[in-house]
């Protein structure tokens, strides 16, 4: 069967049944990537654990890159899901400190596939792998949440996207084996105190909003909704 194109955009589940059929795909990626590199993968093998037609596993995810960075989202999603809301006693540098701390040895736990993920996933071009632009929308989201913003600034969401590039290149130097575990935990908690910290603390931020954000601010966004 001729490979078909990584060039073009994944189809969308658009029942339940496909629906069920991406997950099953998505799960035995999850499954067969734990113990091969992305470069040994076979498609053929992961559309036969997941139960379906090779055609229909190229029709959702048309190259491995498009497989791994699905992957990627599922386990994004899997983090928003168990994020809670902050301690108001605990500072929101901390706080997110923690939840990338926490998230980080999750991933560490399974660095073959976690290479895989962040393998795909950064070199995945937005225009054709859609599950890019969810990744990026949902561990802001998440982060945001970590520090207790509700209405962000062009400045949040601008550091929130620093620490976010941070957080993943630290990632990958300890999975290179440049860097150990306590180095990245460490890491991790200077670059959320050096860039959040300053900002948290900044004048006119009142309690129970870590940015003092009020409806109309200086960034002209909506209530729930950052800048594009």
């Amino acid at each position: 069967m001729a490979r078909i194109a990584s060039a073009r955009l994944s189809a969308e589940p658009s029942s339940p049944e496909q629906h069920d059929r991406r997950q099953r795909i998505l799960r035995a990626a999850a499954r067969i990537g734990a113990e091969k590199s992305l470069e040994r993968v076979q498609m053929h093998e992961v559309a036969k654990a997941a139960g379906v037609a090779i055609g229909t596993l190229y029709r959702y995810f048309p190259s491995k890159v498009h497989l791994f960075t699905g992957v990627m989202a599922a386990q994004v999603d899997r983090l928003r899901d168990q994020v809670t809301e902050p301690d108001p006693d605990t500072a929101p540098e901390e706080a997110v400190a923690d939840l990338l701390v926490q998230a980080s040895r999750y991933l560490m736990a399974q660095p073959v596939l976690s290479t895989s993920m962040l393998h795909a996933s950064n070199t995945a071009h937005v225009a054709t792998v859609a599950d890019t632009v969810h990744i990026d929308n949902t561990f802001r989201e998440i982060l945001l949440r970590a520090v207790g913003i509700e209405v962000p600034t062009a400045q949040d969401v601008t550091l929130v996207r620093l620490l976010m590039q941070c957080w993943y290149g630290v990632l990958q130097s300890s999975l290179n084996g440049r860097a150990s575990m306590a180095d990245v935990e460490s890491d991790i908690r200077l670059a959320c105190k050096l860039l959040l910290a300053p900002r948290s603390n900044a004048p006119g931020n009142a309690p129970g909003n870590a940015h003092g954000n009020a409806p109309g601010n200086a960034a002209g966004n909506a209530p729930g909704k950052a800048p594009e």
